[in-house]
Protein backbone atom coordinates (compact mmCIF):
# COMPACT_ATOMS: atom_id res chain seq x y z
CA UNK A 1 0.00 0.00 0.00
CA UNK A 2 1.07 3.93 -0.77
CA UNK A 3 1.95 5.37 2.50
CA UNK A 4 -0.29 8.79 3.00
CA UNK A 5 1.16 11.36 4.54
CA UNK A 6 -0.57 14.96 5.93
CA UNK A 7 1.38 17.76 5.27
CA UNK A 8 0.69 20.43 7.45
CA UNK A 9 1.17 24.32 6.38
CA UNK A 10 1.29 22.39 2.87
CA UNK A 11 0.31 25.29 0.93
CA UNK A 12 3.07 27.65 2.27
CA UNK A 13 6.65 28.06 0.40
CA UNK A 14 8.38 25.02 1.94
CA UNK A 15 4.96 23.08 2.14
CA UNK A 16 3.95 23.77 -1.61
CA UNK A 17 7.83 22.16 -2.94
CA UNK A 18 7.49 19.62 -0.14
CA UNK A 19 3.99 18.28 -1.35
CA UNK A 20 5.37 18.45 -5.05
CA UNK A 21 8.36 16.20 -4.12
CA UNK A 22 6.34 13.74 -1.81
CA UNK A 23 3.47 13.08 -4.62
CA UNK A 24 6.67 12.71 -7.41
CA UNK A 25 8.12 10.10 -5.12
CA UNK A 26 5.04 8.32 -5.26
CA UNK A 27 3.69 9.44 -1.84
CA UNK A 28 -0.32 9.90 -1.62
CA UNK A 29 -1.00 13.32 0.23
CA UNK A 30 -3.06 15.07 2.16
CA UNK A 31 -2.42 19.04 3.18
CA UNK A 32 -3.86 20.90 6.23
CA UNK A 33 -3.83 24.41 5.75
CA UNK A 34 -5.17 27.78 7.64
CA UNK A 35 -4.87 30.04 4.68
CA UNK A 36 -3.22 32.91 7.73
CA UNK A 37 -0.03 33.04 5.19
CA UNK A 38 -0.60 31.11 2.02
CA UNK A 39 -3.26 30.75 -0.81
CA UNK A 40 -5.28 28.70 -1.88
CA UNK A 41 -4.55 29.04 -5.42
CA UNK A 42 -1.27 27.73 -4.68
CA UNK A 43 -3.12 23.82 -4.63
CA UNK A 44 -4.24 24.60 -8.09
CA UNK A 45 -1.10 25.00 -9.28
CA UNK A 46 0.61 22.05 -7.15
CA UNK A 47 -1.71 20.04 -9.24
CA UNK A 48 -0.48 21.55 -12.66
CA UNK A 49 3.02 20.21 -11.58
CA UNK A 50 1.79 16.77 -10.19
CA UNK A 51 -1.00 16.39 -12.94
CA UNK A 52 -3.64 15.46 -10.47
CA UNK A 53 -5.47 17.16 -7.43
CA UNK A 54 -4.23 16.69 -3.97
CA UNK A 55 -6.64 16.53 -1.16
CA UNK A 56 -6.67 19.42 1.10
CA UNK A 57 -8.57 21.09 3.87
CA UNK A 58 -9.01 24.65 5.45
CA UNK A 59 -8.74 24.35 9.02
CA UNK A 60 -6.42 26.03 11.79
CA UNK A 61 -4.92 23.48 14.11
CA UNK A 62 -4.98 25.92 17.38
CA UNK A 63 -8.69 24.54 16.94
CA UNK A 64 -8.36 21.34 18.55
CA UNK A 65 -12.38 20.31 17.79
CA UNK A 66 -11.65 21.33 13.97
CA UNK A 67 -8.70 18.90 13.79
CA UNK A 68 -10.79 16.01 15.63
CA UNK A 69 -13.29 16.30 12.84
CA UNK A 70 -10.50 16.12 9.95
CA UNK A 71 -10.14 12.53 11.27
CA UNK A 72 -13.73 11.79 10.33
CA UNK A 73 -13.34 12.28 6.50
CA UNK A 74 -12.14 9.71 4.10
CA UNK A 75 -9.18 11.83 3.36
CA UNK A 76 -7.47 10.95 6.69
CA UNK A 77 -7.73 7.51 6.49
CA UNK A 78 -4.66 5.08 6.60
CA UNK A 79 -2.22 8.86 7.55
CA UNK A 80 1.38 6.81 8.60
CA UNK A 81 3.37 9.99 8.69
CA UNK A 82 3.18 13.78 9.28
CA UNK A 83 5.29 16.20 8.05
CA UNK A 84 4.43 19.62 10.40
CA UNK A 85 5.39 22.96 8.79
CA UNK A 86 2.41 25.06 10.28
CA UNK A 87 3.74 27.49 12.37
CA UNK A 88 4.08 31.44 11.94
CA UNK A 89 7.53 32.19 10.91
CA UNK A 90 8.18 36.33 11.30
CA UNK A 91 11.24 36.73 13.06
CA UNK A 92 10.59 40.51 13.55
CA UNK A 93 7.30 39.54 14.74
CA UNK A 94 7.78 37.41 17.13
CA UNK A 95 9.56 40.06 18.90
CA UNK A 96 7.12 42.53 18.97
CA UNK A 97 4.22 40.17 19.38
CA UNK A 98 5.81 36.64 21.18
CA UNK A 99 2.53 35.75 22.60
CA UNK A 100 0.87 35.33 19.17
CA UNK A 101 3.92 33.08 18.17
CA UNK A 102 3.90 31.12 21.51
CA UNK A 103 0.12 30.37 21.56
CA UNK A 104 0.25 29.15 17.66
CA UNK A 105 3.24 27.66 17.13
CA UNK A 106 3.18 25.65 20.70
CA UNK A 107 -0.63 24.54 20.46
CA UNK A 108 -0.62 23.98 16.87
CA UNK A 109 2.26 21.28 17.74
CA UNK A 110 0.50 19.71 21.16
CA UNK A 111 -2.77 19.26 18.85
CA UNK A 112 -0.96 17.54 16.03
CA UNK A 113 0.91 15.06 18.29
CA UNK A 114 -2.25 14.52 20.66
CA UNK A 115 -4.19 14.15 17.49
CA UNK A 116 -1.35 11.45 16.02
CA UNK A 117 -1.53 9.29 19.45
CA UNK A 118 -5.56 8.89 19.14
CA UNK A 119 -5.04 7.69 15.85
CA UNK A 120 -2.05 5.74 16.04
CA UNK A 121 0.02 7.54 13.27
CA UNK A 122 3.56 6.28 14.28
CA UNK A 123 5.71 8.88 12.10
CA UNK A 124 6.98 12.70 12.29
CA UNK A 125 8.76 15.08 10.30
CA UNK A 126 9.02 18.48 12.36
CA UNK A 127 10.08 21.49 10.25
CA UNK A 128 12.46 22.92 12.62
CA UNK A 129 15.32 25.91 12.16
CA UNK A 130 18.70 26.46 12.40
CA UNK A 131 17.71 29.67 14.63
CA UNK A 132 18.00 26.84 17.58
CA UNK A 133 21.98 27.57 18.05
CA UNK A 134 21.39 31.33 18.57
CA UNK A 135 24.38 33.03 17.81
CA UNK A 136 26.90 29.67 18.19
CA UNK A 137 30.32 29.86 19.53
CA UNK A 138 31.92 28.08 16.34
CA UNK A 139 30.55 27.32 12.91
CA UNK A 140 29.83 25.89 11.37
CA UNK A 141 27.11 24.46 13.63
CA UNK A 142 26.75 20.28 13.63
CA UNK A 143 23.73 18.81 15.24
CA UNK A 144 26.01 18.24 18.62
CA UNK A 145 26.50 22.19 18.97
CA UNK A 146 25.13 23.30 22.21
CA UNK A 147 21.71 25.53 21.63
CA UNK A 148 22.24 28.95 22.80
CA UNK A 149 19.81 31.24 24.28
CA UNK A 150 17.15 32.07 21.31
CA UNK A 151 17.28 35.34 19.75
CA UNK A 152 13.89 35.56 19.03
CA UNK A 153 10.69 33.94 20.42
CA UNK A 154 10.22 32.26 17.07
CA UNK A 155 13.50 30.93 17.40
CA UNK A 156 12.13 30.12 20.89
CA UNK A 157 9.23 28.44 19.54
CA UNK A 158 11.35 25.87 17.60
CA UNK A 159 13.71 24.48 20.34
CA UNK A 160 10.72 24.27 22.44
CA UNK A 161 8.97 22.52 19.87
CA UNK A 162 11.91 19.90 19.20
CA UNK A 163 11.70 19.48 22.94
CA UNK A 164 8.35 18.66 23.06
CA UNK A 165 8.46 16.35 20.48
CA UNK A 166 11.52 14.44 22.00
CA UNK A 167 9.47 14.07 25.43
CA UNK A 168 6.14 13.20 24.03
CA UNK A 169 7.37 10.15 21.67
CA UNK A 170 9.13 8.59 24.37
CA UNK A 171 6.77 5.50 25.51
CA UNK A 172 4.91 6.11 22.41
CA UNK A 173 5.44 4.02 19.46
CA UNK A 174 5.97 6.99 17.75
CA UNK A 175 9.41 8.21 15.77
CA UNK A 176 10.80 11.87 14.86
CA UNK A 177 13.12 13.70 12.93
CA UNK A 178 13.41 17.48 13.70
CA UNK A 179 14.90 19.26 10.48
CA UNK A 180 17.04 22.42 10.65
CA UNK A 181 16.51 24.42 7.80
CA UNK A 182 19.32 27.25 6.99
CA UNK A 183 17.81 29.95 4.83
CA UNK A 184 16.02 28.58 2.14
CA UNK A 185 15.81 30.68 -1.51
CA UNK A 186 14.50 30.12 -4.76
CA UNK A 187 11.63 28.56 -6.54
CA UNK A 188 10.25 25.39 -8.12
CA UNK A 189 11.90 25.02 -11.64
CA UNK A 190 8.54 25.19 -13.08
CA UNK A 191 7.43 29.18 -11.87
CA UNK A 192 4.19 27.44 -10.84
CA UNK A 193 5.01 28.34 -7.05
CA UNK A 194 7.54 29.95 -5.13
CA UNK A 195 7.48 32.36 -2.15
CA UNK A 196 4.54 34.89 -1.80
CA UNK A 197 3.40 35.11 1.51
CA UNK A 198 2.16 37.82 3.54
CA UNK A 199 5.53 37.73 5.70
CA UNK A 200 7.24 38.95 2.62
CA UNK A 201 9.09 42.47 3.64
CA UNK A 202 10.48 40.22 6.69
CA UNK A 203 12.08 37.67 3.99
CA UNK A 204 15.60 38.71 2.31
CA UNK A 205 15.12 37.21 -1.56
CA UNK A 206 11.43 38.49 -2.30
CA UNK A 207 12.63 41.81 -0.55
CA UNK A 208 15.75 42.12 -3.17
CA UNK A 209 14.06 41.19 -6.14
CA UNK A 210 11.09 43.17 -5.42
CA UNK A 211 13.96 46.25 -5.04
CA UNK A 212 15.57 45.40 -8.28
CA UNK A 213 11.65 45.09 -10.04
CA UNK A 214 10.63 48.49 -8.13
CA UNK A 215 7.90 46.73 -6.00
CA UNK A 216 10.10 48.55 -3.27
CA UNK A 217 12.65 51.60 -3.57
CA UNK A 218 15.39 49.98 -1.59
CA UNK A 219 16.53 47.13 -0.10
CA UNK A 220 16.96 47.46 3.88
CA UNK A 221 20.18 46.11 5.27
CA UNK A 222 20.04 46.05 8.88
CA UNK A 223 23.71 46.65 10.69
CA UNK A 224 26.80 46.60 8.56
CA UNK A 225 28.91 46.41 11.68
CA UNK A 226 29.02 42.92 12.33
CA UNK A 227 32.21 40.75 13.04
CA UNK A 228 32.16 39.41 9.70
CA UNK A 229 34.12 39.80 6.42
CA UNK A 230 32.10 42.77 4.88
CA UNK A 231 30.25 43.68 7.75
CA UNK A 232 27.24 41.93 7.06
CA UNK A 233 25.24 38.93 8.66
CA UNK A 234 26.37 35.50 7.06
CA UNK A 235 23.99 33.01 6.48
CA UNK A 236 23.68 29.41 4.98
CA UNK A 237 21.45 30.02 1.98
CA UNK A 238 19.68 27.10 0.49
CA UNK A 239 17.45 25.78 -2.23
CA UNK A 240 13.77 25.44 -1.41
CA UNK A 241 13.70 22.08 -3.29
CA UNK A 242 16.79 20.68 -2.32
CA UNK A 243 14.98 21.06 1.61
CA UNK A 244 11.66 19.37 0.38
CA UNK A 245 13.77 16.56 -1.00
CA UNK A 246 15.11 16.19 2.45
CA UNK A 247 11.63 15.37 3.12
CA UNK A 248 11.47 12.67 1.39
CA UNK A 249 14.29 10.84 2.31
CA UNK A 250 13.53 11.79 5.80
CA UNK A 251 9.64 9.86 5.60
CA UNK A 252 11.37 7.20 3.73
CA UNK A 253 13.89 6.46 6.94
CA UNK A 254 10.82 6.87 9.08
CA UNK A 255 8.51 4.46 7.16
CA UNK A 256 11.60 2.31 6.93
CA UNK A 257 12.57 2.01 10.76
CA UNK A 258 15.96 3.07 9.63
CA UNK A 259 16.32 5.28 12.70
CA UNK A 260 16.66 3.38 15.74
CA UNK A 261 16.96 5.99 18.17
CA UNK A 262 13.44 7.54 17.41
CA UNK A 263 14.56 10.82 17.46
CA UNK A 264 16.71 12.44 14.86
CA UNK A 265 18.00 15.40 13.95
CA UNK A 266 19.57 17.13 10.86
CA UNK A 267 20.83 20.18 9.83
CA UNK A 268 19.67 21.07 5.79
CA UNK A 269 22.54 23.60 4.28
CA UNK A 270 24.88 23.77 1.91
CA UNK A 271 28.17 24.09 4.11
CA UNK A 272 28.65 27.98 3.20
CA UNK A 273 28.10 31.38 4.29
CA UNK A 274 26.84 33.85 1.99
CA UNK A 275 26.94 37.46 3.42
CA UNK A 276 23.76 39.85 3.07
CA UNK A 277 26.20 41.96 0.46
CA UNK A 278 27.24 39.16 -1.83
CA UNK A 279 23.70 37.91 -1.91
CA UNK A 280 23.36 41.45 -2.83
CA UNK A 281 25.77 41.05 -5.76
CA UNK A 282 24.23 38.05 -6.82
CA UNK A 283 21.09 39.15 -7.31
CA UNK A 284 22.74 42.11 -9.09
CA UNK A 285 24.13 39.69 -11.50
CA UNK A 286 21.59 37.15 -12.42
CA UNK A 287 19.39 40.91 -13.33
CA UNK A 288 21.92 42.83 -14.67
CA UNK A 289 20.44 45.63 -12.68
CA UNK A 290 22.20 47.81 -10.21
CA UNK A 291 20.09 47.26 -6.20
CA UNK A 292 19.62 50.68 -4.22
CA UNK A 293 20.40 49.79 -0.65
CA UNK A 294 20.31 51.63 2.36
CA UNK A 295 21.91 50.94 5.93
CA UNK A 296 19.88 50.80 9.01
CA UNK A 297 20.37 49.58 12.66
CA UNK A 298 20.94 46.17 13.76
CA UNK A 299 17.55 44.24 13.68
CA UNK A 300 16.43 43.05 17.18
CA UNK A 301 16.63 38.83 16.77
CA UNK A 302 19.06 38.69 13.86
CA UNK A 303 21.84 36.56 14.48
CA UNK A 304 25.68 37.27 13.32
CA UNK A 305 26.69 34.58 11.56
CA UNK A 306 25.79 30.97 10.94
CA UNK A 307 26.03 28.09 8.77
CA UNK A 308 26.13 24.37 8.36
CA UNK A 309 27.76 21.40 8.91
CA UNK A 310 25.55 19.08 7.02
CA UNK A 311 27.67 15.91 7.14
CA UNK A 312 25.44 13.98 8.94
CA UNK A 313 22.16 14.48 6.88
CA UNK A 314 24.88 13.68 3.71
CA UNK A 315 25.46 10.62 5.35
CA UNK A 316 22.52 8.95 7.34
CA UNK A 317 19.66 10.65 5.42
CA UNK A 318 22.00 10.17 1.70
CA UNK A 319 20.93 13.76 1.38
CA UNK A 320 22.76 16.28 -0.01
CA UNK A 321 22.31 20.15 -1.47
CA UNK A 322 22.62 20.03 -5.49
CA UNK A 323 22.03 23.80 -6.75
CA UNK A 324 24.76 26.42 -6.82
CA UNK A 325 23.84 30.06 -5.05
CA UNK A 326 23.33 31.81 -8.97
CA UNK A 327 21.06 28.64 -9.78
CA UNK A 328 19.01 29.32 -6.72
CA UNK A 329 18.72 33.34 -7.55
CA UNK A 330 17.96 32.89 -10.87
CA UNK A 331 14.99 30.72 -9.88
CA UNK A 332 14.20 33.29 -7.22
CA UNK A 333 14.02 35.85 -10.40
CA UNK A 334 12.15 33.67 -12.63
CA UNK A 335 9.49 33.57 -9.68
CA UNK A 336 9.50 37.22 -9.21
CA UNK A 337 8.77 38.55 -12.60
CA UNK A 338 6.18 35.56 -12.20
CA UNK A 339 4.65 37.54 -9.08
CA UNK A 340 5.35 40.96 -10.94
CA UNK A 341 3.25 39.78 -13.88
CA UNK A 342 0.34 39.33 -10.97
CA UNK A 343 1.69 42.68 -9.71
CA UNK A 344 1.30 40.61 -6.55
CA UNK A 345 4.09 42.07 -4.34
CA UNK A 346 2.08 41.31 -0.59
Amino acid sequence: MVDRVLITGGLGYIGSHTVVEMMEAGYEVVIIDSLANSQLEVLDNIADIVGEKVDFMQLNLCDESALNDFFNFPMAENISAVIHFAAYKNVGESVANPLKYYDNNLNSLINTLAAMNRHAIPNLVYSSSCSVYGNPDTIPVTEASPLQAAESPYANTKKIGEEIIQNSIKGQDMCAISLRYFNPIGAHPSNAIGECSTEFTDNLMPALTATVRGGQSQFSIYGDDYDTPDGTCVRDYIDVTDIAKAHVKAISRLVGREDKQGYEVFNLGTGKGVSVMEMIKMVEKVSGVDLPYIVKPRREGDVEAVYADPGLANKKLGWKSERSLEEMVATAWAWSGVLERKNDWH
